[in-house]
């Protein structure tokens, strides 16, 4: 396997480890048997493919690649939300020019994800797609302009993003670029928790915020996850130490 295919496998990967176990766990717990918890735990494992999104990064976006000619800078921070009915990655855009905020979630089928879209007009789009060749290809359907719109996120490595935003006519086959934001991540992140690092109590991934319940220090990944914690700090608990559980016995 190619090298870069490698880095887009454990990027992509990154959330895996941390969250398989937690989420057995919290499957068969006795607050989320039965009902809409089947549905909302295969979303949280679906999406976990994307921990590696969580945190800051910094984007040039640029309407023509490698021309200065209309370019921009933009900051997106990328955090976990949980309500009762959806999971969500939520990326929240500040002084982008073609999006406020991009939410990422599991789609009604095996393997499929929609991207939410806002831009900063306020048109919301929605996008379905699948991952191909270690990007996520996501397209909407006709509008009123009779355009359709597509987004592909591509993983180049744990520091290195890139989302490219297109559009056709619906008689047309081929793709127009409208531009493409490449991200760098802000400061120093490790894929995932391990080697001395925090751990998330929630996701498994690594820990940056530092929590505390009953006078005893915990840590989460973004501001998603701690608002979890915060609202359930037993319950997270309980999840956490299920998993740590499952992992000494198969021997992690």
């Amino acid at each position: 396997m190619p090298q870069s295919s490698r880095q887009i496998l454990g990027w992509l990967g990154a959330g895996i480890l941390g969250v398989s176990g937690w989420l057995a766990a919290w499957a068969d717990s006795p607050t989320t048997t039965g009902g809409k918890a089947a549905p909302i735990a295969a979303h949280r494992e679906a999406l976990s493919h994307w921990n590696g999104l969580v945190g800051g990064w910094r984007g040039t976006g640029q309407p023509r690649r490698g021309s200065p000619t209309g370019a921009w800078r933009e900051d997106t921070a990328w955090a976990w939300s949980f309500s009762e009915n959806e999971t969500a990655l939520v990326g929240t855009v500040t002084r982008g020019k073609l999006a406020t905020t991009l939410k990422l979630t599991a789609g009604a089928q095996p393997g499929e994800y929609q991207i939410h879209w806002t831009s900063p007009e306020g048109t919301a789009r929605t996008l379905l797609g699948k991952l191909a060749d270690g990007k996520l290809v996501c397209e909407s359907s006709p509008d009123e302009q009779e355009e359709v719109h597509r987004i592909t996120l591509t993983p180049l490595n744990e520091q290195r993003t890139l989302i490219l935003f297109e559009k056709r006519r619906t008689e047309q086959q081929s793709y127009t670029r409208i531009a493409e934001v490449g991200y760098t991540r802000e400061g120093t992140r490790l894929a995932a928790a391990g080697g001395g690092q925090p751990e998330c109590v929630v996701t498994g991934g690594l820990g940056t915020i530092k929590v505390e319940h009953k006078g005893q220090s915990y840590y989460v990944c973004c501001t998603g996850c701690k608002q979890a914690f915060d609202d359930d700090p037993e319950g997270i608990l309980a999840e956490y130490q299920a998993r740590r559980t499952r992992e000494k016995a198969a021997g992690k």
